[in-house]
């Protein structure tokens, strides 16, 4: 199938989640599509961007669309990203690798989670350029340390340090299903995983789930094992602004914070030399009383006027959700779990698909409004969120 007619069978990012949910195991798909509580602040960020409303100007002929961003002196095709996320591969095996190459060829950034299924040598030979890092933080900071050069020596271009799980979140709806770390193997987990042939083999071909990145400071491949050397490293919930200026120290290219909600986290994090903000409530995974995040981007974006980047991550499925992000003063947006819908959908071109869908739809939208470069989009008429 050529990507044309992929966009023809397959036009919309709920297309992608509905064959995902059918390919993927139940306690896999729990854990990629859930929130946390009742899952309000999923749903509030969906809301709240749906509620962005912007005023199309007339008569304004057609011209060729401009969507290269230009982003800590590296160039990229489009305005849009790939976001961290743990335990990829158990939502679809391999799936690091195939979004890693979807990067590469797109010319977008793929950030790679310290808790995800592959490591930066893996991913960096193939995301190449365009290969970002985030991380945790450890107790022990030679593991800090090692794990930044790690990234450094495999091509990563830039460090996104995420704050904003400072302890694991109940998320309800995957204890329900019945997922742990490591699996528990019941009659329940072996008739779910029979029930998804594909996602079965394709697991036996590429391996198991497992913090590969993370076995070496463990001294075990063992799920188990990880599971407690994770746990006892208090790994997330050790930061402290003042660990900001020991990350400065220690990277030398960009460093992005992730997960900031607040005007004055917001100015802290530019007062200790960071290079971005990304404006996120963890997709709704983390503090289910949490706003959305496109809410108090305006806000956030108006205080730090320009002084640093400001990125967008939280409930992004279309490429109207890109532009409104864009429109409200941020300078790059992200997505996660669209980009694993793909890859669980349809394997390696999945994530192209994806790219191709947002793409389509954001310039299909652009030309509604009769703008032509993404440069522009802050000009519009953005009506009030309650309007």
């Amino acid at each position: 199938m050529t990507p044309e007619q992929r966009i023809e069978h397959y036009p919309a990012i709920e297309d992608l989640r509905q064959i995902a949910k059918r390919r993927m195991p139940h306690f896999a798909w729990e854990y990629l599509d859930s929130g946390t509580g009742l899952e309000k602040a999923v749903q509030r960020n969906r809301d709240a961007l749906d509620k962005v409303m912007i005023t199309p100007k007339g008569l304004k002929g057609f011209d060729k669309i401009k969507l290269n961003t230009s982003l800590f002196g590296n160039e990229y095709d489009l305005p849009f990203g790939i976001s961290p996320v743990g335990m990829t591969g158990l939502m679809w095996p391999g799936a690091e690798l195939m979004l890693a190459e979807t990067a590469r060829k797109k010319n977008i950034p793929y950030c790679l989670s310290t808790v995800g299924c592959e490591t930066p040598e893996s991913v960096g030979k193939i995301a190449q350029k365009n290969a970002w890092f985030q991380l945790y933080t450890f107790a022990d900071w030679k593991i800090n340390e090692d794990l930044l050069k790690r990234a450094a020596d495999s091509g990563f271009s830039t460090l996104v340090i995420t704050v904003d799980v400072p302890i694991p979140s109940m998320r309800e709806r995957q204890r329900r299903a019945g997922l742990r770390v490591p699996p528990k193997i019941t009659p329940q987990f072996l008739m779910e995983v029979a029930k998804r042939p594909a996602w079965a083999l394709a697991t036996l071909k590429h391996g198991k789930p497992a913090f590969r990145m993370l076995q070496k400071y463990a001294s075990s491949e063992d799920m188990r094992e990880l599971t407690k050397f994770i746990a006892s490293q208090r790994i997330g919930g050790a930061y402290m602004w003042k660990d900001l200026i020991r990350f400065r120290e220690i990277w030398k290219g960009p460093i992005v914070i992730k997960g900031l909600l607040d005007v004055a986290d917001a100015k802290q994090a530019i007062e200790h030399g960071m290079d971005a903000i990304v404006v996120s409530n963890h997709g709704g995974r983390q503090f289910d009383g949490a706003p959305a995040s496109i809410s108090v981007l305006p806000e956030i974006a108006d205080a730090v006027n320009g002084k640093v980047k400001i990125l967008f991550d939280s409930g992004v499925r279309t490429g109207l959700d890109v532009l409104r992000a864009l429109a409200l003063g941020a300078d790059y947006v992200f997505a996660g779990r669209p980009f694993l819908y793909g890859a669980a959908a349809m394997g390696q071109v999945g994530g192209d698909h994806v790219v191709d869908i947002l793409k389509a739809d954001l310039e299909n939208n652009m030309i509604q409004l009769g703008v032509n470069d993404i440069a522009d989009l802050r000009n519009l008429k953005i009506l009030d969120f309650d309007q």
